[in-house]
């Protein structure tokens, strides 16, 4: 029988390799040493490299998912609720990351330059998470949108999401140590929500020019 134990622990020995220098050059030597077993085991557990790579990418995905997933809503929560909700758990999942950075790196490093296991996470798990955003922006819409747009708006929150996990570095140097401490999750959150708010408002003037207040 297969030991689940030692598979997790060669998954998470390979995690952090191909996170730093790639599928290509994260060397199945490399992976068997960090994780103290032989070679034959990747081929025992996975089959092949590629297998435990895409075994890997979803391992990271998941724990992710696990460690700050989405909120159940029932009917009766507010969609603007929902949003906030929904920002703040695709925040926690980008930057809370000092447990394990090599997770999140690894999917951005997938995302940036996609093969096989990039398909496999946006047709199981990212589509089905923009599809609810998406549903969550046409809840929110004063007027009805035009697809392009309704999906620039989805793009945008994400958008603005991913600064947050990129960015901080340039946030550092521009912004003075005071302020910069007000760029809590619930603070960024709150802000994407109440900017999308108001885009969306935006977007309800613009289909009725003649319509003073827009709710």
């Amino acid at each position: 029988m297969r030991d689940e134990s030692t598979k997790i622990r060669i998954i998470e020995a390979a995690g952090p390799i191909f996170a730093s220098v790639g599928y290509e050059n994260g060397t199945v030597r490399d992976i068997c040493k960090a994780a103290g077993v032989n070679v034959a085991s990747i081929k025992y557990y996975f089959g092949d490299k590629k297998n435990l790579y895409l075994e890997t990418v979803s391992y990271a995905r998941k724990s992710r998912a696990d460690r700050y997933p989405f909120p159940n809503w029932d009917d009766q929560t507010p969609a603007e609720e929902k949003l906030y909700a929904f920002v703040s758990s695709l925040l926690r999942r980008l930057t809370a990351m000092q447990d394990a950075p090599w997770q999140v790196n690894l999917l951005m490093r997938e995302l940036m330059k996609p093969n096989e296991a990039c398909r496999m996470i946006v047709h199981e798990h990212f589509q089905p998470m923009f599809q609810e955003l998406l549903r969550l922006i046409d809840q929110l819409a004063v007027a009805p949108l035009q697809e392009e747009d309704r999906l620039k708006i989805g793009f945008s929150i994400i958008g603005q999401c991913l600064h947050y996990r990129y960015g901080t570095a340039v946030m550092d140097i521009m912004v003075s140590p005071g302020v910069r401490s007000k760029f809590e999750i619930e603070q960024i959150a709150d802000h994407i929500t109440k900017f999308t708010m108001q885009g969306l408002a935006g977007f309800a003037r613009a289909a009725n020019p003649n319509r003073v207040n827009v709710e």
